[in-house]
């Protein structure tokens, strides 16, 4: 199965949450926080303008990037979950 996003939305894979604290505590599967970042997966072709042409995004496939906590939608493809985002979602790129 191949997801396409559609106009400014953005497809990422999350990082994986941390199992364990700097000082070297296992976390409980109950207390992790759900992770804020991920890689770009999928774009969408850009939003669409009054004239019909797409405005281009600013990130690419591939980036890493930083999201709103309770933005998108969570879905599962292949086993692997993964998060619909819109480009307003996006609070940066990690370099």
């Amino acid at each position: 199965m191949k997801i396409n996003p559609l106009d400014d939305r953005v497809l990422v894979k999350p990082a994986e949450a941390e199992t364990k604290t700097a000082s070297g505590l296992y976390i409980p599967e109950g207390a992790k926080e759900k992770p804020q970042q991920g890689k770009v997966v999928a774009l969408g072709p850009g939003k669409r303008l009054d004239d019909g042409r797409h405005a281009s995004l600013g990130i690419k496939k591939g980036d890493q990037v930083i999201y709103s906590k309770y933005g998108g939608t969570e879905i599962e493809i292949k086993g692997v979950k993964h998060v619909i985002l819109s480009e307003r979602d996006l609070l940066g790129v990690i370099e």
